[in-house]
């Protein structure tokens, strides 16, 4: 393994993502029992990278893990040109399938080069499968795919040949769709096709998988063709005619014959045979299928029969282990191709300095660049192994390095610590390696530097290094609790816990309310879940604690312009500021929260977008102060005052009131979102002792909540898409469960492969998502599944006039639980 670590076309970088209970975990299984781990009858059962207790109690990944496999392949078809040699590493990450633990998935694809997208041939593409697409691609990652569960075809929904094979081309068009969306020269086309070998068929479950080449191979010899140009007769709207021995492009033969698709006949029925020769128990059939497709049983297997003889049968005739291995080491670049083209997504400073040539060539010899994208708890509680790729240089035990935290910027010493690195370990699952010293190209853990990391850093030798982008996430904690210890000696406790699960997870958010709560916030209700546990068994020393009932986010806006000025003087009398509030483009707030304005900003690039795509007038374009709250946020501050004297030396003193302002609005002090304040005109006194920061940020902050409550202010709640797959025989119930909810239906359709099957999509507010699932179950006798992910927020109906107005009613309660004055308006 770490011979191959210096050989940078034998690695490979892979995150393996999909929808919960698609069968990811399961697929890896076969992998690592090939290299030998355990063994492979313990396959699909073991669950390998699911290294915690609750996740294999509950058959789902929570985390995502890091597995360093080593393989040697002695086909040589099976072995790019540019290889040097036959062993292969393939640092592997598998990550959770449910929405709620998506920021494990964005922390995955960080370091990674390629993405094995796994679907459900029975559930196809889902919402959340499209959104893992979205993000690997915006990360420049190269995916291909696997359609899992085909089995479940054969036996459970009893299709024919040509039902599954458009099965397939729905699922695979879908996926081709979304990643059409992304056009990137320097990522070129990455459409998967089975005609080139980027989609994988199989079932994890049995262990057996294969690609069209594979079956190529099979009939080169009968058809007389180059393997190559028959892998494309296997695929689409071929035909094999027997009578005139060639192949057609349409179904009707000579003589007006029905023909079979190439890939039902030659691919499908063999399979479809061996599940029906199997099954009925023949024995004098079954030795001879099993005798043509090359199987030999031995021992115990020869007294095996049903669907332990089949899994026994499919395994050793399609081992998925080899069809993954193909797709992975032919059709996933290596980090010599891949950090080439990534680089310009990964630094944050020039193209041509020496680390961004480092990351480019992936120079083992140019200076150290790693990025630590999550952190991982060891065994030794409280302490972690911090989890990342090396991008160029090389790290070894012992090295001092610069750790450059997310606030760290270049000549600065903030969020900046010089220390060295104690150890440097490959992990296999929960186990780890140590190693003396580790190349680029290679995802690997250190320990040591966990104490001056939170969550995610950059490591390097160089002075001069700017430090990598920090990651975007699809997904935000909108989900709240407090918690505090039972007995209140246990405080210290409950604040080191916080520390500890706020390191451990990419999106859980830890704070300190002005009330002195302690607010823990999750993605959703599992996640939320799931980071208490682990709080209060692992991380709190045994400290019991008391939580309360989850709380939603909300977001506080604007409708209108203000109809008039608004006037603030400071306290000393001698300061006047003037300003507006006005909602913000909708299409302007999405780009501001995805980060394509705000990173990097570019003051006259910003101007001139503004100005040609939201028509603003060029000097409110060019008086762009900033974004808020925390410099990302979807609020601007714009300058429109003309001729006001000492603007600069209160600049600061009035972005500071505005990133205040936005952090907690006027309403319930929840954070503001799609917000313009209009800095018109400022008084300020020509002695500077009276324009100081303690006048000007009070001051600029009260005129600011000032313009909010004058333009209409409201509220904003978070909005889930539902996806519900049910039997379309409890429609009534799923449809009145969702309005009960105040959800929506917008989309009523059946499933692509089981016409039993229902499903309806609906936005359904967050706050209302609370024990839908176990309610879900109980009206459908356990066969409904729903799986929701955050869409849109949407305002709140009602008038901050209106008492009786439901918008009132949700801001006293907020302004109650937070311990505020409930009459907000006197």
């Amino acid at each position: 393994m770490r011979e191959t670590m210096d050989k940078k076309t034998n690695i490979r970088n892979i995150s393996v993502v999909g929808q919960v209970d698609h069968g990811k975990s399961t697929v890896i299984d076969y992998l690592i029992a090939k290299t030998g781990i355990f063994s492979i009858e313990k396959a699909g059962k073991t669950r390998f990278t699911d290294t915690r207790k609750d996740e294999q109690d509950r058959c789902l990944t929570v985390k995502s893990t890091a597995a360093s496999l080593y393989f040697n392949i002695d086909d040589e078809d099976k072995i790019p040109q540019d290889a040097d040699g036959k062993g292969f590493l393939v640092n592997l990450l598998d990550t959770p399938g449910h929405v709620d633990f998506s920021s494990e998935v964005g922390s995955a694809l960080r370091i990674t080069d390629g993405a094995l997208v796994v679907v459900d041939c029975v559930e196809g593409v889902c919402i959340h499968t499209e959104t893992i697409l979205r993000e690997a691609l915006a990360e420049r990652i190269k995916p291909v795919l696997m359609i899992n569960k085909v089995d479940l075809a054969f036996t459970q929904l009893q299709l024919e040949p040509e039902e599954i094979y458009q099965i397939f081309v729905k699922e695979i068009e879908t996926a081709n769709v979304v990643i059409a969306t992304y056009e990137d020269e320097l990522l070129g086309d990455v459409t998967v096709n089975p005609e080139e070998g980027t989609v994988v068929f199989g079932s994890g479950l049995q262990g057996w998988g294969f690609t069209l080449n594979h079956f190529a191979k099979l009939y080169a010899s009968k058809f007389d063709l180059n393997p190559k140009k028959l892998v494309a007769k296997l695929w689409g709207d071929n035909f094999w005619d027997p009578k005139i021995k060639k192949w057609v492009k349409s179904c009707k033969g000579e003589g007006g014959s029905t023909l079979q698709r190439g890939f039902c006949q030659f691919v499908l029925d063999p399979i479809y045979q061996l599940f029906k020769v199997i099954m009925s128990g023949d024995q004098e059939k079954l030795l001879k299928v099993i005798q043509n497709v090359g199987v030999k049983l031995e021992g115990t297997e020869k007294e095996e029969t049903g669907l332990a003889l089949l899994k026994t049968v499919m395994r050793k005739f399609l081992p998925i282990a080899d069809a993954l291995l193909e797709i992975i080491v032919l059709h996933l670049p290596s980090p010599q191709t891949a950090q080439k083209y990534r680089v310009q997504n990964l630094y944050e400073g020039s193209m041509e300095d020496e680390c961004a040539k480092g990351i480019a060539n992936c120079d083992p010899n140019a200076p150290l660049m790693m990025y630590v994208s999550k952190m991982v708890p060891t065994s030794d509680k409280g302490r972690f192994y911090a989890l990342g790729r090396v991008f160029s240089g090389t790290i070894q035990t012992g090295k001092k390095v610069r750790i450059m935290g997310p606030d760290y910027a270049r000549g600065k010493k903030q969020d900046l610590f010089v220390k060295s690195i104690q150890r440097v370990v490959v992990m296999i699952g929960k186990y780890v390696e140590m190693l003396p010293d580790c190349p680029c190209g290679n995802i690997i853990s250190l320990l040591g530097i966990d104490r001056f990391l939170v969550k995610t850093g950059t490591i390097s030798t160089s002075e001069d290094a700017y430090k990598i982008k920090d990651m975007k996430f699809s997904v935000s904690p909108l989900v709240r609790v407090a918690v505090e210890p039972k007995n209140t000696s246990d405080l210290p406790k409950l604040v080191e816990g916080l520390k500890r699960l706020s390191k451990s997870d990419q999106g859980v958010e830890c704070t300190v309310a002005e009330t002195g709560e302690h607010i823990v916030a999750g993605v959703g209700e599992l996640h939320l879940e799931i980071c208490l546990k682990d709080l209060e068994q692992f991380y709190c020393n045994g400290a019991a604690l008391l939580k309360s009932y989850p709380v939603v986010s909300y977001r506080e806006t604007v409708t209108a312009e203000s109809p008039e000025i608004c006037l603030s003087m400071s306290p000393n009398k001698h300061n006047r500021l003037f300003a507006k509030a006005e909602p913000l483009h909708i299409d302007l707030t999405s780009e501001i929260e995805s980060g394509k304005i705000v990173t990097n900003f570019d003051k006259i690039a910003c101007a001139k977008h503004l100005s040609e795509t939201y028509d603003w007038d060029l000097g409110s374009a060019k008086g762009v102060w900033g974004f808020g709250p925390e410099s990302v946020g979807p609020n601007i501050l714009v300058d429109r005052t003309k001729g006001a004297k000492y603007l600069d030396e209160i600049k600061d003193s009035v972005i500071a009131a505005f990133q205040w302002t936005t952090r907690e609005g006027f309403l319930c002090e929840e954070k503001m979102r799609g917000v313009r304040l209009n800095l018109l005109d400022a008084i300020i006194h020509t002695d500077a002792i009276h324009r100081g920061g303690g006048q000007i940020i009070p001051t600029a902050r009260r005129v600011f909540r000032e313009s909010q409550l004058t333009a209409k202010p409201t509220l904003m709640e978070p909005i889930y898409v539902c996806e519900i797959q049910f039997p379309k025989e409890d429609i009534n119930n799923i449809e009145n469960i969702i309005k009960r909810r105040s959800g929506e239906v917008f989309l009523n359709k059946k499933s692509i492969a089981c016409n039993q099957t229902q499903i309806i999509t609906a936005y359904l507010p967050i706050i209302e998502s609370f024990g839908i699932n176990p309610e879900l179950r109980s009206k459908t006798n356990g066969k409904a599944f729903s799986q929701m992910i955050f869409d849109h927020w949407t305002a709140i109906p009602g008038k901050i006039s209106d008492e009786n107005s439901q918008l009132i009613q949700i801001i006293k309660a907020t302004r109650k639980r937070k311990g505020l004055r409930e009459k907000f308006l006197n």
